[in-house]
């Protein structure tokens, strides 16, 4: 049996979690502690990119690792989540610094990893898109799709995405690319519906220098750019006739020739559409080729729109919360319990977009404490009041409830056990329903012994 280099037993002895990348990024080494640490086995990630792998949340400017090798300095004891081997997001303590030769020359970059108390998040209740944020949902529905996505991930079957503007429809498209195993190849993004057709030929297929006036060069299209990976087709319903008939093709027999070319080109490409129309209804008006309707439609998915999963509001307003603290550098808590019923009974025709740039709003005229009514916008502040009958319409028992204990939490500044007795329950029914409503305690508010703590 081959001995291990003297160096590789030092690292293994180590309680911390060690994991060296090269300059690319990709995973060189993994040491037994942090093996037990992220559930990854040696076998499964050396040579995969650390990104691809583990799906850091990052600190708002990528992983710490890549922006280590990218900036040339180290980082201390900085909190990250992980993807562990069973899909569970870990919380961990990340420290990093570049690898170097004796000569100076960079090599890559090595990170040690402690477990940190950051909460753990399953990753089918919250799957990571790289540079955007989480998908975030509690409600049945999403915990459908949440299902639904691994299961679509592991095949390459060409997908529909159907829903409203804001709903999500290109994260969901990201993260089955990213549980895919093309999740190392290119994800390539296309919006059907901002091109005309000769714009959206030449960005889907590529031309040949020479195809038209000022073709100077060949340009490969987007397609050939995805080869090995996935390519998202968003607003696929708003592509004319002319152009469904190409894509077709494409679609059955992935092939295609570039402007100008008389040489076909084969790639092998996953595609994932997705539309804001009813495309059945375009295929009876005639609108919509049939044939291309099926090809598409193999398999499918139906985002709800947010009025329709009011209970993930919550979660979604302490995500922005927390993104834009992070972005604009403030210390913003939460929002007070007028604006998150407000929010609440809010149709959101824009959907989780809307949601966020109402949040960014509040941003602009909060500085610190809690988002009050003064700092929504003019039509929600215009709205009727948050406690008249007309304002809780719509609202589910679990919305109520919810609102219900947070307004008894804040009259008694945190204390558990003095809101217990204030609703009637006892202090251990609302300790569980605090963990199954997730409703968060901030940091400082006492529980039922008067002492600082959190529901675990």
């Amino acid at each position: 049996m081959h001995e291990p280099p003297f160096h590789a037993l030092i690292l293994d002895s180590l309680s911390d979690g060690v994991i060296a990348v090269d300059e690319q990024g990709r995973i060189t080494f993994l040491n037994r502690a942090a093996e037990r640490l992220t559930g990854w086995s040696r076998e499964d990630v050396l040579g995969r990119t650390y990104d691809a792998v583990l799906e850091p949340d990052g600190d708002g400017d990528g992983c710490l690792l890549t922006k280590t090798l990218r900036t040339g300095q180290g980082m201390a004891n900085r909190t990250s989540c992980v993807r562990g081997g069973g899909g569970r997001r870990l919380g961990v303590r990340v420290s990093t610094e570049l690898v170097r030769r004796p000569d100076g020359r960079v090599v890559g970059a090595a990170a040690t990893l402690r477990a940190s108390s950051k909460a753990e998040r399953p990753l089918a209740s919250s799957l990571v898109n790289r540079g955007v944020g989480y998908i975030i949902g509690r409600s049945p529905a999403m915990e459908q799709l949440f299902q639904l996505v691994p299961q679509f991930a592991e095949s390459s079957s060409t997908i529909l995405i159907e829903g409203a503007s804001g709903t999500g429809k290109e994260l969901f498209a990201r993260a089955i690319h990213d549980l895919s195993p093309r999740r190392d190849r290119t994800f390539i993004a296309v919006n059907c519906g901002a091109l005309p057709d000769t714009l959206l030929e030449s960005e889907l297929f590529g031309y040949k220098a020479g195809a038209f006036t000022d073709a100077r060069q060949d340009k490969p299209g987007r397609f050939a750019l995805a080869d090995g990976g996935t390519i998202f087709l968003d607003e696929i319903g708003d592509i004319s006739p002319a152009m469904q008939i190409k894509l077709l093709r494409v679609l059955q027999e992935r092939v295609f020739e570039p402007l100008g070319s008389i040489q076909s080109v084969r790639v092998d490409v996953r595609v994932i559409a997705a539309t804001n129309q009813d495309l059945g209804e375009l295929v009876r008006k005639g609108e919509f080729r049939e044939d291309l309707y099926y090809r598409i439609n193999i398999v499918r998915m139906q985002l709800p729109p947010l009025c329709a999963r009011r209970e993930d509001v919550p979660l979604l307003v302490e995500h922005f919360v927390e993104k834009f603290n992070r972005l604009q550098g403030k210390q913003v808590a939460d929002v007070s319990d007028d604006v998150l019923a407000i929010l609440m009974a809010y149709d959101f025709p824009g959907n989780i977009r809307e949601l966020e740039n109402i949040l960014e709003y509040a941003f602009v005229l909060c500085r610190e404490g809690r988002i009050e009514l003064e700092h929504l916008p003019p039509s929600l502040r215009d709205c009727p009041s948050p406690s008249s009958p007309d304002r809780r319409q719509g609202l589910t028992l679990r919305d109520l409830e919810t609102l219900h204990i947070r307004d008894a939490l804040r009259r008694c500044r945190g204390n558990r056990a003095a809101a217990a007795r204030e609703l009637g329950i006892d202090p251990s029914t609302l300790f569980r329903k605090l963990k199954t409503l997730r409703i968060r305690v901030a940091d400082g508010d006492s529980g039922a012994n008067g002492r600082s703590r959190k529901p675990r």
